[in-house]
């Protein structure tokens, strides 16, 4: 992900996280730590091309992951609607994980929403676990998260197709 691609990634963002999407300030702040040497966070895009698009592309997905030390966690995860079930979340989840692998971070957290349970079984797929729950997380929907954890994020990779 790239500064350009902020205004795409809002509008998918506001369209699938109405009430508690992530404004300009928070992605430009997240891309500030995901270039250099220091670099703690990795984002990025899945696009489509074609001439029926503005500029002739699309984003229709994005995801995000942040590492401090031996830990990473997973920010955010989102494919646009059209694209359910077309195994880019995991295709997206994948990539995360190889860059926690390349962070050297021996555990991978997230938070999910309760009632996402699409998400929650893509993660169990790969080997997340619940471990808690976070009252009130999401707001202003007052939506509680289940807090998930996968140990050792380069084995959960180990022989996981993507699909271009």
């Amino acid at each position: 992900m790239r500064w350009w691609d902020i205004d795409p990634v809002l509008e998918l963002e506001k369209d699938l996280f109405p009430e508690d999407a992530w404004s300009r300030g928070m992605f430009w702040s997240e891309l500030a730590h995901a270039r250099g040497a220091e670099a703690t966070r990795r984002y990025l895009v899945a696009e489509v091309t074609g001439e029926q698009y503005e500029g002739g592309v699309r984003v229709i997905g994005y995801a995000g992951v942040a590492t401090t030390g031996d830990q990473a966690d997973i920010q955010t995860i989102a494919v646009a609607r059209d694209h359910w079930g077309t195994g880019l979340g995991a295709t997206l989840l994948t990539e995360l994980l190889s860059a926690a692998s390349e962070f050297e971070c021996a555990e991978v957290m997230l938070e999910c929403r309760v009632d996402n349970v699409r998400a929650q079984k893509l993660y169990e797929r790969f080997g997340f676990a619940p471990i808690g729950f976070r009252r009130g997380y999401y707001q202003p929907g007052n939506v509680d998260a289940l807090v998930m954890r996968l140990t050792d994020p380069s084995t959960s990779v180990q022989g996981t197709e993507i699909n271009g």
